[in-house]
């Protein structure tokens, strides 16, 4: 089996098994590596870490379709987990959502949410947004799911509806969105526990996903009591950003003052460390491996 499909595979067995899965938001193919060697069995790929790694900018809508997926993209080729991504809202109309499916599930994510936000979209827990009538969600989730190959690609819908509007018209929208063919449902910012019991109410026997944003408008919850409720994929979309900007600034501030970094090694994974991480052995290996002199038994 190839990868592409064993990783979806894999995905799917695990969200259909109810068992809850823990999906640090990764910015880079480095953070999914650390993710994956600390025995993550997933990592998603999103808008939000994307915007601030790769332009240093907010979530408004600056990370396009080919930035995404070639985000996406060097994180799969870099782990042997699944990789689940955020497609925003498919980037256009029903064409571009079809384009959208192909080439996501062509690189090999394990699948893809896409969203009723109006373009230009934005954080979920940003003020300001705006959203879709829900007719135009539930034909782009029927095109979704009619354009990809495999039905282990999931398609997963996305609602920003509760902070438009409220609750009880995110829940209609996401039941309009299931019966459109949706496999997962994601109403996004909820703003207490009663209202996670609230969504499991609407949806006992529907797979979900849970946003945890800290600082967000949805409370840090504890993924065994989401379990409980039914939400079994819970997503980090901020903490490895916000990890890795307090390092470096710090980093970078203990530089200023003292003219060295020696007094924060203790802080920082070492030269020997690193190399080992990253597989520098196994490259050297491989290199050494096709070199002229190693191939010569080949060409007599």
């Amino acid at each position: 089996m190839l990868k592409n499909e064993r990783m979806r595979k894999q995905f799917k067995n695990h969200i259909y098994s109810g068992k809850a899965l823990q999906l640090p938001v990764a910015p880079d193919a480095l953070a999914a590596k650390i993710a994956e060697k600390l025995g993550f069995d997933a990592v998603f790929s999103a808008g939000y870490a994307t915007s601030a790694s790769a332009f240093a900018m907010p979530d408004r809508g600056v990370t396009d379709f080919g930035k995404s997926l070639e985000r996406t993209r060097d994180i799969i080729n870099a782990v042997d987990i699944p990789v689940f991504a955020d497609s925003d809202t498919g980037y256009g109309d029903l064409e571009n959502v079809r384009r959208t499916v192909e080439n996501y599930e062509a690189i090999g994510a394990a699948g893809i949410f896409i969203e009723d936000q109006v373009w230009p979209k934005r954080c979920g827990h940003m003020s300001g947004k705006m959203v879709e009538p829900t007719e135009t969600l539930e034909e782009k989730i029927k095109v979704a799911v009619a354009a990809r190959k495999n039905d282990d690609f999931l398609i997963m819908s996305r609602t920003d509806a509760r902070t438009v509007y409220d609750l009880e018209e995110a829940i209609e929208r996401s039941r309009r969105y299931k019966a459109a063919g949706a496999d997962l449902i994601f109403i996004e910012s909820p703003r207490s526990f009663e209202e996670f019991e609230e969504i499991h109410e609407a949806f006992p026997d529907t797979f979900m996903m849970a946003n945890m944003i800290e600082g967000g408008l949805t409370p840090l919850t504890k993924t065994a009591e989401l379990e409980k409720l039914g939400f079994n994929i819970i997503v980090y979309p901020t903490a490895l950003t916000y990890a890795q900007a307090y390092t470096e600034k710090n980093l970078l501030q203990t530089l200023l003052d003292e003219g060295t970094t020696e007094n924060y090694q203790d802080k920082m994974i070492t030269f020997d460390e690193f190399n080992d991480f990253i597989g520098l052995d196994e490259v050297n290996q491989r290199d050494s491996a096709y070199a002229p002199e190693n191939m010569l038994k080949y060409m007599n």
